[in-house]
């Protein structure tokens, strides 16, 4: 089976996914007779392409690495990402634009777009899964097709199908984590001595933080996660907004030396707490010590912890390995994987 793919958003996570299929392509093929071509892409700066037969995925790779655009490969005019879909005659759509913390948008059209045109959709942005997920699953049902959205937490961790198939009828109680690595990396490297600027720029550098770093330090990250963790999972309805993060800027290093010294650190910690018919959910900066799971999850190391009714503190984590900083490869498999998922 042959399956088009388009891409929206060719950014980190896009375009090592992207690497990720080519290294997998020979698995793909043997063990579930699966081949593939990339058939649209839409950039933020670097153009559109399309080109129903498959587009040189590699030329595409090497333009763009080089911030060149790829408009020339391809073989329909296009001027947007609608219009990259429209004429992709993709099977499925892979939507990685920037996330709209605030409404969503433009992915939410995206996908909109991709189930109008019986496409199966998946997704790393957290925006479309917090303000439209109900929309987008019935959309979705109703057109045959699949929304898959894995990597919008914890990278590749599968946190959501965990949950689902493994706790049937389970009642989550309660949340609790590190769900951002920037903010990781950065208060740990300040443990060290790093100052916050410093600390900034090093996460840049390493393709976890973007240019701007706002929606990580000041914990929209976060809350987005934290929100989508709740309107799926508890099966109530959150934005970021209500979540109303603290981020970590009014953390100093003196803060940061007087916690070190009395054996504690700050994190930034993401929980949520079911009362009654209700769901309560925070972001922001918080000492922990020794004694809590928090305190030895460092530079990227992210995780969670669930309760239920019937299973208390149920975690995942993921640890940094030396000579991994986590990030784009983390959450390209998470897309990887729900590709998978859809077409074995």
């Amino acid at each position: 089976m042959h399956y088009k793919l388009a891409l929206i958003g060719f950014g980190n996570v896009a375009r090592s996914l992207v690497k990720l299929f080519i290294r997998k392509q020979g698995f793909l093929k043997s063990k579930y007779n699966i081949t593939f071509s990339f058939t649209g892409i839409a950039t933020g700066s670097h153009g559109f392409a399309v080109n129903p037969n498959g587009l040189d995925i590699q030329k595409a790779l090497e333009l763009v690495e080089s911030k060149q655009s790829i408009s020339a490969l391809s073989t329909i005019p296009v001027g947007d990402s609608l219009a990259v879909i429209d004429n992709s005659q993709a099977d499925i759509m892979f939507e990685n634009s920037p996330v709209n913390t605030q409404t969503g948008q433009p992915a939410l059209d995206h996908i909109r777009k991709a189930f109008d045109l019986n496409m199966h959709a998946i997704t790393a942005n957290k925006g479309p899964v917090v303000h439209g997920y109900r929309e987008l699953l019935a959309l979705a049902k109703s057109k045959g097709r699949q929304f898959k959205f894995e990597s919008t937490v914890l990278g590749g961790a599968p946190v959501f199908s965990v949950y689902r198939e493994a706790f049937p009828l389970a009642e989550l109680t309660s949340i609790k984590g590190i769900f951002n690595a920037t903010t990781n990396v950065i208060l740990s490297l300040m443990e060290n001595g790093e100052t916050y600027e410093n600390s900034v720029k090093y996460a840049q550098s390493i393709g976890l933080a973007e240019t701007d770093p706002t929606n990580d330090v000041d914990g929209w990250d976060a809350a987005i996660k934290v929100a989508a963790l709740v309107t799926v999972l508890m099966d109530t309805p959150m934005t970021p907004q209500q979540v109303n993060p603290t981020g970590i800027r009014g953390i100093t290093s003196e803060m940061i030396a007087k916690a070190k010294a009395e054996g504690k650190r700050y994190k930034l910690v993401c929980s949520a707490e079911k009362i009654g018919d209700k769901v309560e959910a925070s972001v922001s900066p918080q000492l922990v010590d020794s004694t809590s799971p928090l305190y030895g999850m460092m530079n990227s190391s992210t995780g969670i912890t669930l309760r239920t009714d019937v299973i208390l503190d149920y975690s995942i984590v993921l640890s940094e390995k030396p000579g991994m900083k986590g990030g784009p490869v983390e959450t390209a498999y998470g897309l990887f994987a729900d590709f998978v998922n859809i077409v074995k």
